[in-house]
């Protein structure tokens, strides 16, 4: 039996996100409405989910002792990384502890903090299916992997350079010659989360789309874990960043089964605890290619992940519902409700505090709803928002949101 205390009482049930934007808020938000005392976390004051939750910290979350200073004068019952960039060693030593429990695990935090623990251990440890990859330290050993002189299979053109540790798509490059490889080294430098001086190349893999599996590790009736998975979200992505997304994708039944046993099999090691034992409980976020019946493993976030906003308006529990009943240790009901499909909405401007106009004219779009994130910055390519929209089938789902979004016109206040 769970029990769940009162917030802001003795008998709280406390948590902690590490990383509060737009995805940390819909969780937060989802806690809130199960009675659960909500702290957020962020480099940056006023972040979204600093806005809505119980306690705003502001601290550099990828500081040791910062986050180890706060953690244990906080005591929450669970953290949540929200982001890549933390001091996941920390939160392992912690966890060791007994300090706090990490979801889904110290463990995982760690290993998907960055591309090259994510990739070795699903290509090197678990043997699944992924493009040819390398990684490297420098611009010269970039172009050696690509041209095969460091000893190995050239990578070869094109290829898609991204850095180890990044989000939404900053730094990534798809390279198709020689001129291109410099650039992409510039910019993948400067796109990453911290300072690591460290990318990875893959080889382009020609595949017809890419797909988020979304996979949540809950608590059965019978206390044991088992794991369920939404319908797969299909997206489209500009310079790696997703600009729109939709659900169900269609695939073949061959192709559908193979992602989940890919997806199962990342999931459950990563569910592994320090201990060994398969304690990891949330939802997460599983990146595939697919062409035909053949699927390859791209990435994995243990948290909701950006293109699965789309669940706001297709299934009976969005995927930050499903996240927060599943760490609390609560059923979930991962079944789709109707098509439906999301479209960003970006800054358009830099500034600070701008306004949106047209915000009328985009909910009268049948079917559609919005979400403006209140992120305080704004960015020409920052996104400040989203449009979903519902209906009885993808094509008009998409066509909606992308009317609705285009609709709603940032400017400066």
């Amino acid at each position: 039996m769970t029990t769940l205390g009162t917030p802001l009482s003795p008998s709280a049930t406390k948590v902690m996100l590490l990383g509060s934007g737009e995805l940390g808020k819909e969780v937060l938000i989802a806690l809130q409405r199960l009675g659960v005392e909500t702290t957020a976390v962020d480099r940056y004051e006023n972040a979204p989910g600093q806005q809505v939750a119980h306690h705003a910290r502001t601290i550099t979350m990828s500081d040791p002792a910062q986050l180890k200073s706060l953690i244990e004068a906080e005591r929450p019952h669970l953290v949540v990384p929200e982001i890549e960039a933390i001091a996941t060693p920390m939160l392992e030593e912690l966890e060791a502890a007994g300090t706090v429990r990490v979801i889904p695990t110290a463990r995982a935090a760690r290993l998907t903090m960055d591309r090259e623990g994510i990739r070795r251990l699903a290509a090197e440890t678990l043997g699944l299916p992924t493009s040819p990859y390398r990684f490297c330290d420098s611009a010269e050993e970039l172009q050696a992997a690509i041209d095969g002189t460091d000893g190995q299979p050239a990578i070869g053109f094109p290829c898609v350079v991204k850095p180890v540790m990044s989000s939404s798509g900053k730094g990534q490059s798809k390279l198709d010659g020689p001129a291109d490889v410099q650039k992409a080294w510039d910019y993948a430098m400067a796109g990453g989360r911290v300072s690591h001086g460290r990318v990875i190349v893959e080889g382009f893999i020609d595949f017809e789309y890419e797909i988020t599996l979304l996979t949540v590790r809950a608590k059965a009736a019978d206390g044991s874990i088992q794991t369920s998975f939404c319908e797969p979200i299909g997206h489209k992505q500009v310079s790696g960043d997703y600009v729109e997304s939709w659900q169900p994708q269609p695939m073949p039944s061959v192709a559908l089964q193979r992602a989940k046993d890919i997806a199962k099999a990342v999931t459950d090691d990563l569910g592994r605890g320090l201990d060994g034992q398969p304690s990891g409980l949330g939802l997460f976020g599983v990146e595939l290619f697919v062409k035909g019946d053949e699927v390859w493993f791209s990435e994995v976030s243990p948290r909701p992940h950006d293109t699965g906003l789309v669940t706001l308006a297709t299934q009976h529990q969005s995927e930050f519902e499903l996240h927060a009943r599943a760490i609390l240790g609560l059923p979930v009901d991962t079944s789709l409700r109707n098509p439906g499909a999301s479209a960003v909405i970006y800054g358009g401007v830099d500034a600070q505090g701008i306004a949106f106009d047209g915000i009328d004219e985009a909910l009268a779009v049948p079917g559609t709803d919005l979400r403006l994130f209140g992120k305080p910055e704004s960015f020409a390519k920052r996104r400040m928002g989203v449009a979903v929209a519902r209906a009885g089938d993808v094509d008009t789902a998409r066509a909606n949101a992308k009317l609705a979004a285009g609709k709603v016109k940032p400017r400066l206040a």
